[in-house]
């Protein structure tokens, strides 16, 4: 089929994938067909679900070029996300553009950790299925809350060597967080090549510690606040080995030992007061 002059970014299906308490995560399939061409894993899009609504980055986790389609999945935080939990099917989006980023760096490494947290699976999963069709040995550590906000588990049973499945409250899988498994496999493997990671700033930050410690490549993937996400506005700059980066262009991946993690945490939470007090009103 040919895209080529009709592109409305409609909506094939948003649904809601768990909740819990105040908590809820969607996934929603967009026609976008330009983008579903052209993406590669590791690459993100910014929308505006209208025209009041801000700009926000979310991760592409699957795409279907035949269709046009590409699949996003997310957390409801703040205006934005709640205008997008509300779409239905045949709704239309007010602006879409990407993929923006630099794409994974996929290779053969050998052994290879993937670590994701709460929606950070959803960023992990392309990247993993890459590594592991190059031939890598894939380990998945997922994690989350508690059971009802697990995501693509299945999924990542498809792609992986083998599967860690942990809840905070210990109501699936193993009791405890990411790192714990984590820290217990560095502890008894011999050799492990690279980590990569996705999930809340802080899970990165403390993985990137535990990793320096066993002196391994690690990956994080960021999603910071972003505006225009192609470099101008430098609201997604961050500090990487003494250096000023920007996410939406010069990433997201990064070298995890390398990030000042106490400014990119700090400032992600900026306008975090406000995002509570709009979630209020909708």
């Amino acid at each position: 089929m040919d895209f080529q002059y009709s592109f409305i970014p409609k909506v094939y299906f948003n649904k809601l994938l768990g909740s819990y308490n105040d908590v809820e995560i969607y996934e929603i399939s967009l026609f976008a067909p330009i983008i579903a061409k052209h993406y590669l894993p590791g690459q993100f899009v910014i929308l505006m679900v209208n025209e009041f609504s801000e700009r926000i980055p979310l991760t592409i986790t699957k795409t279907n070029p035949s269709e046009g389609s590409i699949n996003l999945i997310y957390q409801v935080v703040g205006f934005t996300t709640k205008l997008l939990s509300k779409l239905k099917q045949n709704d239309v989006i007010y602006h879409i553009v990407g993929p923006l980023g630099r794409p994974a760096e996929i290779k053969y490494y050998g052994k290879v950790i993937f670590v994701a947290g709460g929606v950070g699976a959803a960023e992990v999963y392309p990247v993993a299925k890459a590594f592991k069709e190059c031939g890598n040995y894939v380990a998945i550590i997922l994690g989350a809350r508690t059971k009802s906000l697990l995501i693509l588990e299945e999924d990542f049973r498809k792609i992986s060597d083998i599967l860690y499945v942990t809840t905070d409250d210990g109501s699936y899988g193993e009791k405890g967080f990411v790192t714990d498994v984590l820290t217990k496999i560095l502890n008894e493997e011999e050799h492990i090549d690279l980590v990569y990671t996705v999930g809340p700033l802080v899970m990165m930050k403390n993985v990137s510690e535990i990793t320096k410690k066993h002196n391994i490549k690690t990956i994080v993937s960021l999603n910071t606040i972003m505006v225009d996400g192609t470099g101008m506005c430098g609201s997604c700059r961050i500090s990487c080995s003494g250096q000023t980066k920007y996410v939406c262009c010069d990433g997201p991946e990064f070298d995890g030992h390398s990030i000042d993690w106490q400014e990119i945490i700090a400032r992600n939470n900026t306008y975090l007061l406000q995002e509570k007090e709009i979630l209020k009103n909708l």
